[in-house]
């Protein structure tokens, strides 16, 4: 809704003296003006002038509606697409950060355990290793040596015969050629 107001269809206009008869004079002594304004300021009269107002009233009541179908919908489809891809691209680096996390936990956790070391069960902190179980620990905790014996060689008989050696010995004769 919409209306122009004050509505004024006229007003009146000043009209201003001009006028510069006054203050100057020509060769032959006629009063002729000077370039100044005899009455400045002085309204001689007031000229009525149209304003060029109307009345304007409007209503409006309306309803607008966009129905917008894209022309290429290999486009759109390749959006959602490359938008699937990058958030699943995202989950899979957040889950192998959060894989990287846990083996690091699980490591450093596991090695002080070995080592007797723990945060007291009253800690805050203790649970941040209370689920690292730590499968075979070494059951000697200082250093120790063992001997281990090396095994004797074996006496071999000694022989002077082929058979003793294992095997029967062939002995093929060759003809002599002079």
């Amino acid at each position: 809704m919409s209306a122009s107001k004050p509505y004024e269809p006229f007003y009146d206009d000043p009209v201003y003296d001009v006028g510069d008869n006054f203050g100057a004079f020509d060769d032959d002594g006629n009063n002729i003006g000077d370039g100044i304004l005899d009455n400045p300021g002085d309204i001689l009269f007031h000229k009525r002038t149209r304003t060029g107002q109307k009345d304007n009233y409007s209503l409006g009541l309306g309803f607008s509606m966009t129905w917008s179908t894209p022309l290429d919908k290999n486009l759109q489809d390749l959006c959602k697409e490359a938008a699937s891809s990058n958030i699943a691209m995202m989950q899979q680096l957040t889950a192998n950060k959060r894989l990287d996390f846990e083996i690091a936990r699980l490591k450093n956790c596991g090695e002080l355990k070995l080592k007797g070391i723990q945060f007291h069960p009253r800690s805050p902190y203790y649970s941040v290793c209370a689920d690292v179980v730590v499968n075979n620990p070494p059951r000697h905790k200082h250093p120790h040596y063992h001997t281990i014996p090396v095994p004797s060689k074996p006496e071999l008989p000694d022989s002077e015969s082929a058979v003793d050696l294992g095997g029967p010995l062939e002995i093929q004769s060759q003809p002599f050629s002079p």
